[in-house]
């Protein structure tokens, strides 16, 4: 059903960032900003009515679509109490989904035409043609890392950490003792930054990464926290 879900969304041309538990999703809706939140009710961990009391507490202009195999009516009613604003029961067809997500979109203000592309400095990513470029130069990426630098181009100016960039980038488990970041982050690298003078992706010691231009910082590059190459570990 997710593969369902995202694919389906994506196809419509949403950007879309799935989730394997409940606390992951608490952790992507602390770090990111969202226009609406899909929310299945069984959870590996907590279940979704727990979640969207913890979001609420904090976050109360973000829809919210249950979606669950629970169908009964104390079900449905529990779940628009505490802060649901829709409730979709399964099996369900994907065209009332969709339907769904643009009417709760279009009640809160969100609903537009789905970003095209992405600008940071030279750096121009086509969102619907999957492709990068710097100078006008086209970057040959594989799917993820066209992935990972969309990810990093939307939260430019923010420090992603190691584990957060295996959860958004992976929907299996991965070893935090694994290198598999720090591999493709120097593959990412090499094709972005390494034939241009301006570098755009940073190692912040200790912690992670981050996008950015720095090419109007003066001094930035002497931050003894940030780095310019993949030497630096991240935990």
């Amino acid at each position: 059903m997710v593969a369902h879900v995202t694919g389906g969304m994506r196809r419509h041309g949403y950007d879309i960032d799935h989730a394997l538990c409940g606390e992951e999703g608490l952790r992507c809706l602390r770090t990111a900003e969202y226009d609406l939140l899909i929310c299945d009710i069984m959870l590996p961990d907590i279940n979704g009515f727990d979640l969207v009391e913890e979001l609420r507490r904090t976050n109360t202009k973000i829809p919210v679509l249950f979606l669950s195999a629970l169908n009964s009516v104390d079900d449905r009613v529990k779940g628009l109490r505490i802060g649901g604003d829709d409730y979709l029961a399964k099996p369900f067809a994907f065209s009332e989904l969709l339907a769904r997500v643009q009417a709760l979109l279009r009640r809160s203000g969100q609903l537009q035409a789905p970003e095209e592309e992405l600008r940071v400095a030279d750096l121009r990513l086509d969102l619907v043609r999957h492709k990068a470029y710097r100078q006008d130069r086209e970057i040959i990426l594989q799917p993820l890392e066209f992935k990972l630098l969309r990810f990093m181009v939307h939260s430019k100016g923010q420090v992603l950490s190691k584990t957060l960039i295996m959860e958004r980038m992976w929907d299996m488990h991965i070893s935090p003792d694994s290198n598999v970041v720090e591999v493709r982050m120097h593959h990412l690298r090499h094709k972005v930054d390494k034939p241009f003078p301006n570098k755009l992706i940073h190692t912040v010691r200790g912690i992670g990464y981050m996008l950015e231009d720095r090419s109007d910082s003066k001094g930035a590059p002497n931050d003894p926290c940030v780095e310019d190459d993949a030497g630096c570990a991240a935990d």
